[in-house]
């Protein structure tokens, strides 16, 4: 299938082969027949793309300071890795669409397949053949209402939330500022519900196309404020809507000066707000701005978990939104002949990017998509190279390919001579050509079973979010697959069981990926400790930084929380210095923020078998411009600091052992050895982990029973 998109490097569009996404539990997969081109908002996403590197950075200062931040605390590499990648990652354009389900996942209630639906949500609804797209963010299709037509619904919705901010009611009268395609439908809808409307906009044709204004101006040829007063029953108009898009501040000076006192201004435009204080507070106007299609826009358990908000307490959703949107269109209420100014196919979709990239003269532009003959598997080869002949070349299949893996793993793979990337797995495919084509790959996917059954792939590499980790994993092991899986191992004990017992019985071995006792930093500390006769005491100390609290890692279900998901790397390196295993923990912390649906904030001690201690300190409470790993070891009458794990004389560079971790389990794949940690380790360290967990939240010490092997069950907190 193709999809439209966008290199964010270059600006280039291209029309792109890539697998068809694969169907999720609560989402359908729709057979596009129309998208809508949201000529402002994709016309400002091409135009970032295409400038410089410092063009980008000045239209975003905030991504800059982000990435000098980075510099500072990860040295120089691995910020232009992780810039590089996310730089090369294709940017699917569009997010409004119409089409037929073709599949739909096991938890979906509302759809069959069959179904006409108008769908929404960017990199979701995007200008390609075939969409997989959230449940929340479909609506059926009304008897009536043409596909072409439902296609509007994404962009119809922004302008209804817009008349929704304003709350307008019966009776009175409204300016709308700006007639572009969201202020042509922001007058249709309030001349649907009985406003009267008064359309201005800069542009004669534009006032002039709209069939439902009782009255017009032209900004810089009519007198705007003498009209909008006289069409206003007594000093200017109850409302007014900005659908303009401009840098300056005009739009919402022009929307003081016609309002009457006590009047509302909604602001759905990305325009100026520098607003005028005077005009405003004299006549104590209501400013607001009106966000998207509505509530549950950019909230991932509404948009991606399929929960939706109670009716009682959210009457219109971005969904009810968009539903309402078609009933007035297919209640003959709207009419959108009018606004489709341009047709084109989907194969001509570039033909119609350069006509609006080059000033023609448009309204509505929509792509109209032939009907794909029938449902595609998720795989798609690759044309390659020749490959260079290495003796006992590993062959890598990656699963996942988000920003991690293309700026982390994938380049440290890569520079293994042992190792050969032959294939890439995503979940939604968007990514995957372009990951493949970079590391010349010979197929990508959005079935990572396919990568498991390939016969030609001896090395999985998992990579995926926390949820799918143990899953996968136990997977490739079954299949005869050496596996590499991401931390954590295992979100639960049962995970956590389920993956030993399939390492136990399966030829592959399993990796997990704890890189930081593969760095220089960690192996010259270890090396000092390897022949201490006392204990040692450790400090480990990690500004982790905030995430926004609805983050998929803060979920106990997908990312099982930042202490399963993050602070067993840390517990890992400890116990690697000790070589010993953990045998009590207590841990203590603040539960902020108090709404984090897992807690964030830990201080945990880990006393060793040896007698040894490590405290780790993991915190969101700090400067991120700080160090974000600080390391101290004492023994002996001597301490030794990791910072970072810098390197270099002026610590520009950053060695977290990525590199070294992928040679040595190369190595040990290819000379018949065991996986450089061993399971015992895995696996203590995340009894340990889910330990720190239970004295979080119990308050208590936690012991943990000593380890053996004869069975394959885990038992509390050890194994039988």
């Amino acid at each position: 299938m193709r999809q439209l998109q966008q290199d964010f490097s270059s600006g280039e569009l291209q029309l792109a082969e890539i697998p068809q996404p694969r169907t999720s539990s609560n989402g359908v997969l729709v057979d596009t027949r129309y998208s809508l081109v949201s000529a402002g908002t994709e016309r400002a996403m091409i135009e970032l793309a295409n400038k410089t590197l410092l063009g980008k950075a000045k239209e975003r200062p905030d991504l800059a300071k982000q990435v000098i931040n980075k510099a500072r605390n990860d040295g120089l590499r691995s910020t232009y890795h992780s810039v590089r990648s996310r730089l090369d990652k294709p940017l699917p354009l569009g997010y409004s669409c119409s089409g037929r389900v073709i599949d739909v996942g096991d938890d979906v209630t509302e759809f069959s397949e069959g179904d006409l639906v108008a769908c929404g949500g960017a990199e979701y609804a995007t200008h390609a053949e075939v969409n997989h797209v959230p449940e929340n963010l479909c609506v059926s299709v009304p008897d009536g209402v043409s596909p072409r037509d439902a296609a509007f619904t994404t962009i119809g919705a922004i302008a209804l939330q817009g008349v929704r901010r304003l709350e307008p009611t019966p009776g009175e009268r409204i300016a709308v500022i700006g007639l572009g395609l969201v202020g042509q439908l922001a007058a249709k809808l309030l001349s649907a519900y009985g406003h009267p409307v008064l359309g201005i906009d800069i542009d004669e044709s534009k006032v002039a196309a709209v069939d439902e204004l009782e009255a017009s101006a032209v900004i810089e040829q009519d007198n705007v404020e003498y009209i909008a007063e006289s069409f206003g029953d007594e000093g200017g108009v109850d409302g007014v809507i900005i659908a303009a898009a401009t840098d300056s501040d005009e739009p919402v000076e022009l929307a003081g000066k016609i309002c009457r006192e006590r009047g509302r201004v909604s602001v759905v435009g990305d325009v100026g707000m520098d607003i005028p204080r005077s005009e405003y507070y004299e006549k104590e106007l209501d400013f607001r701005l009106s966000r998207s299609y509505g509530p549950g826009r950019y909230d991932r358990s509404y948009e991606e978990k399929g929960l939706d908000y109670p009716i009682g307490q959210v009457r219109w959703t971005e969904n009810r939104n968009m539903a309402e949107f078609l009933r007035l269109v297919g209640d003959g209420r709207i009419d959108l002949e009018g606004l489709v100014s341009h047709t084109y196919s989907f194969g001509e979709a570039l033909d119609a990017y350069d006509f609006i990239l080059n000033g023609g003269d448009y309204t509505g532009v929509v792509l109209e998509y032939e009907r794909q003959p029938e449902r595609e598997n998720g795989r798609l080869d690759l044309e390659s190279v020749p490959k260079r002949s290495v003796s006992n070349e590993i062959s890598v299949g990656v699963i996942g390919a988000g920003t991690f893996a293309t700026g982390t793993l994938l380049p440290a793979i890569s520079s293994v001579d042992d190792l050969s990337i032959a294939a890439v797995a995503t979940a939604t495919g968007g990514s995957a050509r372009a990951v493949g084509e970079k590391y010349d790959v010979d197929f990508v996917t959005t079935d990572y079973e396919e990568i498991v059954r390939d016969d030609g792939i001896d090395l999985v590499v998992v990579a995926t979010r926390h949820d799918l980790h143990a899953e996968i994993a136990v997977s490739a092991l079954e299949a005869g697959k050496d596996v590499h899986v991401e931390k954590p191992p295992a979100l639960d004990r049962e995970e956590l069981s389920a993956l030993v017992e399939a390492e136990r019985s399966a030829d592959g071995r399993l990796m997990v990926g704890y890189n930081r006792r593969f760095s220089d930093p960690a192996r010259e500390i270890a090396d000092e400790l390897a022949g201490r006769e006392t204990p040692f005491m450790a400090q480990y100390r990690i500004n982790a930084g905030s995430v926004p609290l609805d983050h998929w890692t803060l979920d106990p279900e997908e990312g099982g929380g930042r202490i399963v998901g993050e602070v067993c790397h840390f517990v890992d390196l400890i116990q690697y210095f000790a070589e010993s295993s953990p045998s009590r923990v207590y841990a203590c912390g603040p539960a902020v923020p108090e709404d984090s649906p897992t807690r964030q904030n830990v201080q945990a001690t880990v006393e060793l078998e040896d007698g040894s201690t490590g405290v780790i300190t993991y915190t969101t409470l700090g400067d991120d411009s700080d160090d974000k790993e600080h390391v101290e070891v004492f023994h002996g009458e001597r301490s030794t600091t990791i910072r970072d794990f810098k390197t270099g004389r002026l610590g520009l560079n950053q060695a977290k052992g990525f590199e070294s971790e992928f040679r040595e389990f190369a190595s040990a794949i290819q000379n018949g050895q065991s996986a450089p940690i061993g399971l015992e380790e895995i696996v203590q360290t995340s009894l340990t982990t889910f330990a720190i967990r239970e004295s979080l939240t119990e308050s208590e010490v936690v012991e943990l029973s000593p380890m053996s092997f004869p069975g394959t069950s885990i038992e509390g907190r050890g194994f039988d």
